[in-house]
This record gives C-alpha cells, sequence and structure tokens, in this order.
C-alpha cells in the first residue's frame, strides 16, 4: 500500500501498490501494520455501502462527536465520486481547511478520513456505490454535520447538486 498524505496532516490517499500479470492484478488494500507505522487508526468495527442513484448526489458533511469520534476508509466502487475532508481539529494548523479527489474503480484509490474531520460527497456519475470502513459504531446521538455549501470553508464542488436529504441541506453553518 502507499500511503500520501494530503495538505491536512492525518489525511491520507492510500493506494493498492499492484503486483500486474497476464491475468490481471493482485493488491492489498488494507494492512493493520502498515497503517500502524504511519499513525492512521487501523481499527475498523463496521463496513457500510451507499448507492446514488443519480449524478449529482451529495452526501454530507458529516462527522461523529466524542465520545464516538470516528476514522473512516472511504472508496468508490462503482461510478465516480468527489471527495471531500474539512478538518475540524481545533488546535490544527490546517482547521478549517478542506481537501478533495476523485475516487473512481478504476483508479482504486481510497481516502483515510482521521478522527476530527467532516466527510462528505458529491456522485458525479449515475449509479454510483461508495464502500466506508469505519473505525467505531454508529451512534445517532453522536451524528453531527455542517451545511455543505457553508461560506467558513468554501468548498469549491466541481459539479452542481441535484439531490440532497434535508437532513443535509439544512445543517447549520459551522460555529467554530
Amino acid at each position: 500500500m502507499m500511503f500520501t498524505e494530503t495538505a491536512l496532516a492525518g489525511a491520507y490517499v492510500i493506494e493498492p501498490e499492484r503486483h500486474e500479470d497476464e491475468r490481471g492484478f493482485f493488491a492489498r488494500v488494507w494492512c493493520q501494520k502498515e497503517c500502524q507505522t504511519r499513525g492512521v487508526n487501523p481499527r475498523l468495527v463496521q463496513c457500510n455501502v451507499s448507492f446514488n442513484k443519480q449524478r449529482g448526489t451529495l452526501r454530507g458533511m458529516h462527522w461523529q462527536n466524542t465520545p464516538h469520534v470516528e476514522a473512516k476508509v472511504v472508496r468508490c466502487t462503482m461510478g465516480a465520486i468527489y471527495d471531500v475532508i474539512i478538518d475540524l481539529r481545533p488546535d490544527s494548523a490546517t482547521f478549517k481547511h478542506y481537501e478533495a479527489l476523485i475516487l473512481t474503480p478504476e483508479n482504486h484509490t481510497m481516502l483515510y478520513v482521521p478522527e476530527g474531520f467532516a466527510h462528505g460527497f458529491l456522485t458525479l456519475m449515475d449509479n454510483t456505490e461508495v464502500f466506508y470502513q469505519m473505525s467505531e459504531f454508529y451512534h445517532p446521538e453522536s451524528q453531527a454535520g455542517v451545511r455543505w455549501n457553508d461560506p467558513t470553508f468554501g468548498i469549491h464542488w466541481i459539479d452542481d447538486v441535484h439531490v440532497i436529504s434535508h437532513r443535509d441541506a439544512h445543517y447549520p453553518d459551522f460555529m467554530g
């Protein structure tokens, strides 16, 4: 696995190291030991799938509050997404900064989202599926979010939003 730290400390783009031959390729996509050597939370307790019928579906910006903060590993398994994270750690040099990248099945890229970050994505194709690995169980009482177009962050979304849940559309602006 190849880890490339983003401009937001502790957040990584993870790419599989492919071993190719006439059959195709083989690659490891998760290794507890490799994660621990980079300070990446290796705890995985839950996996989720998000299927999105329509291009322009926005999910986010979400996180879980203390005591149930979570790290995530996100991968697009069908379609394409514009994946966005925001650093919400008040003691971080990149507090309130965001990072975004395109994830597709073809690029096999994953994004490691550390604790203390908001996460969301915009689908770039119809019939897009996203696979999440989570370090913490879902606790509805700890869920939180911020409005996807909050001017505090200045996120540049690369396509129009056509579908968004009522909850995501009406999260408050960030107060921190």
